[in-house]
Formats: C-alpha cells, sequence, structure tokens
C-alpha cells in the first residue's frame, strides 16, 4: 500500500511558533503537540461543522474526538446554538442571582439518572470531581479516597505532581478497573478511614485499552463501599447522555451515591454537574462551601436542557449505538486481515484501536504509521486517546472511515 501524503501544516505551525512567546508550551494539556503525532497533525483549527473539521491550512476531516466527548450531537448544531443564542440576547446569562433553568435542568436530571435526587451545578469536569469528594469528606467525617481512572487536574488526582506537595494527595490511593482484589485489600488496611470510593463505570484509561465491566466487578464496588461506609461516586464524565440517557450506571444497574456528569450533557457548552442521594448532597448545603462567579451562568443550562430534548426527541443514543456496533463489526473484520498487533476494545458510542505491546518496542512504530496514515487521508483519531461516534456521523462516513483504517493497517503490513 502506498503511503499517504503528508499534510501541508505550514499554518499551523507558524501559529505554534507565535504561541510559544505567548502561553506557556504554546498549547497547554491534552491539546499540545507531544499529545498527537508532531510534524503530523494540526496544531490550530478553523471550523467544524456536523462531524467535520477544517484547520487553519484548509485540510477537512471526517473527526473522532468530539472535542475530546463533548459533542455528542455534533459541531455547529443549530437548534442547541439558537437556543444558547435567544437566552444572551432576550435575556442575558450572567447575574447575581441564579435563573430558573437550574431547577429544569435538576429535575430533568432526577427523571433520567438512577442516583440523581439533588444536584450542584459547576463548569468543567474537574470541578465536579473535586467537589464530590469534598461533598463525601464533608458527610462522611472521613479523609481517604480510593480511586480507578482519571478525574481532571486537580491537586487530589492529577498525574503529574509538579507544584502540589505531597500532603495534598497522600491520603488518594488507586486500584485497577476490574480489579476487586486490589481495592479490598486497601480497604482493609484504609476502610474505616475512607470517605469516598470514586471510579469510572466503564473503563477507559488513558493511553490503554478500553474495558468492560467484568461479571460483579461493579456490585463488588458497590457492596465493598456499602461495607465500609464510604460514599460510592460515579464519574461519569465521559458515559453520561453518552451510553445511556442515565449513563453506565443505567446501562449495567449499578446505582452509585454520587455521580459527576459534563462533556455530551450540553454538546459542548461548559456545564457540569455533581448529583445524587439527598442524604448525601445535603453536605453541600450546609457543611463546606461551594461557589463561583460562573457556576449559575445559564448558557450551559439552556444548552444541556436542549441537548437532552433532541437526544430524547430523535433517540439520538440509539442512532449511535446502531451505527457505532456495525462500525465495529466492520473494523475487528479488518484487523483480522493483518497480522500486525492491532487491537479493537470499546463499545459502540466509545472504541480505541491500540496496538499489542511487544518487547521490541515495534507497537510504538506501528501505532505511529497507522495514526499517521489516518490523518494524513482526512480522519481524525489520535495515537492516544480513545474515540467517539457523534450523532452526525453518518453511515457513509463510517464506510469511508473503515476504507481509510483498512488502508493505513495495509500500509503498516507492508513496511
Amino acid at each position: 500500500m502506498k503511503e499517504t501524503e503528508k499534510l501541508n501544516i505550514t499554518r499551523s505551525l507558524e501559529l505554534y511558533e507565535e504561541a510559544l512567546g505567548l502561553v506557556p508550551g504554546g498549547v497547554l494539556g491534552a491539546r499540545k503537540p507531544a499529545d498527537f503525532i508532531v510534524g503530523e497533525y494540526p496544531i490550530f483549527l478553523e471550523s467544524g461543522k456536523g462531524c467535520r473539521l477544517i484547520d487553519v491550512d484548509g485540510n477537512e476531516f471526517i473527526d473522532f474526538l468530539c472535542g475530546y466527548g463533548p459533542i455528542i450531537l455534533g459541531y455547529r448544531e443549530e437548534e442547541v446554538d439558537d437556543a444558547v443564542c435567544r437566552q444572551i440576547k432576550d435575556k442575558g446569562f450572567c447575574f447575581t442571582l441564579t435563573q430558573k433553568y437550574q431547577n429544569q435542568l435538576a429535575g430533568k436530571l432526577t427523571e433520567l439518572v438512577p442516583s440523581s435526587e439533588l444536584s450542584i451545578f459547576l463548569k468543567t469536569g474537574s470541578d465536579a470531581t473535586t467537589a464530590s469528594i469534598r461533598i463525601a469528606r464533608a458527610h462522611t467525617n472521613k479523609l481517604k479516597v480510593m480511586r480507578c481512572g482519571y478525574h481532571g487536574w486537580h491537586d487530589w488526582c492529577v498525574e503529574m505532581k509538579g507544584g502540589i506537595p505531597s500532603k495534598f494527595y497522600e491520603d488518594v490511593f488507586e486500584f485497577p478497573y476490574n480489579d476487586l482484589d486490589v481495592l479490598e485489600d486497601l480497604m482493609k488496611t484504609h476502610g474505616d478511614t475512607t470517605a469516598a470510593i470514586i471510579m469510572t463505570p466503564f473503563g477507559h484509561p488513558n493511553h490503554e485499552k478500553m474495558q468492560i465491566p467484568k461479571p460483579g466487578f461493579l456490585e463488588g464496588v458497590r457492596e465493598i463501599a456499602d461495607r465500609y461506609g464510604a460514599v460510592l461516586v460515579y464519574d461519569e464524565i465521559r458515559t453520561g447522555f453518552r451510553l445511556s440517557m442515565g449513563g453506565a450506571q443505567k446501562l449495567y444497574g449499578v446505582t452509585p451515591d454520587l455521580t459527576v456528569l459534563g462533556k455530551a450533557i450540553a454538546n459542548g457548552y461548559p456545564i457540569s454537574v455533581v448529583t445524587g442521594k439527598k442524604d448525601v448532597m445535603m453536605a453541600a448545603a450546609d457543611k463546606l462551601f461551594i461557589s463561583s462567579t460562573f457556576f449559575p451562568n445559564s448558557k450551559g443550562f439552556v444548552a444541556a436542557l436542549k441537548t437532552i430534548e433532541i437526544l430524547e426527541r430523535d433517540n439520538v443514543l440509539a442512532d449511535i449505538w446502531e451505527k457505532g456496533e456495525g462500525f465495529m463489526q466492520k473494523i475487528r473484520a479488518v484487523i483480522d486481515k493483518y497480522d500486525v498487533g492491532a487491537e479493537l476494545t470499546g463499545i459502540a458510542p466509545m472504541f480505541y484501536v491500540t496496538f499489542e505491546k511487544d518487547d521490541a518496542g515495534m507497537y510504538k512504530s506501528r501505532r505511529k504509521g497507522f495514526y499517521s496514515q489516518l490523518i494524513r487521508k482526512g480522519f481524525f483519531f489520535t495515537p492516544y486517546h480513545h474515540a467517539y461516534i457523534s450523532y452526525r456521523h453518518t453511515k457513509e462516513d463510517l464506510d469511508l472511515t473503515l476504507k481509510a483504517i483498512d488502508e493505513s493497517l495495509a500500509f503498516i503490513k507492508g513496511t
């Protein structure tokens, strides 16, 4: 298979050079060039519509990152944007006091999310996971936290520890997804002083294969939390309003005490939620302080209400599951054609192509070659994060993507 020509990303590189003199590192976090493939991926985007992106050099892509998860419908979704614009123009969105949309959204969550009885609203996933831990600690009067998965950039959970005194995370302990034994051992030592067990109910670790829960795993964690009087928190920032309207907890039938939501709830507008059982959530009323100038801004509430309306009205998640399951079956068939160590994990709304690790490190060059070919062909994945399917991905888009995956695997097979 012939190698695809590299993209022209001249303008992206020029803007990056400019940014290096204006922003530390030019671009921060998961959007920096090293989190893709340096020299292959654009660094700056110009626009997006539906499931397509255009970068500053005019390259067009079918996108599977979906803004790292918030875009459940599509970019520039007119109904959602129009609702927000009407709110801005007709009523305003930033006031000293709260608007009624807080109540409307909280009420809707109680209809949809099994654990939801009371809710508080914030802006980012890291805001919400951190608030959930503060609530759990205030409710239980305990200190320690057991965690599984990525929960944001705040002091207690961020992986890079620069600038953070060890005392801020010394009471936080990690356990692997699908491994009850490690959690049980940790709780035997720390259970009596554990305030919370926070976890992603569906396994999507950074840079690793995705995992569905093994039989009894989620139920086992629930039982351990109950036995030790710890608050069970589900971090559903990625899975909420994507795996089902009630999240992974609805799909898998295990209900936590607190749930953290964000990303897809508002199709890209900034809002996050801590929602949960009344007896736990009431700690936020009188035992602690959570506040921000921008938490009550109504743009996110209005966007979330309209997004949820569309998700329900158009049966969006059923459509995504149907398209995604068929797409994944076809990807598996393509992977089976080429003995290059490619592996497909995940479920229909969220999937990931990785390469089996080997002692010689060949998986790294295969991964780089595979994803370089895809981006050159106009398909926006990343080697280091799973993909999403949105409502605006058509079956034709997925067929084009399948052809590109086939050609990219054929290329690395021949190298």
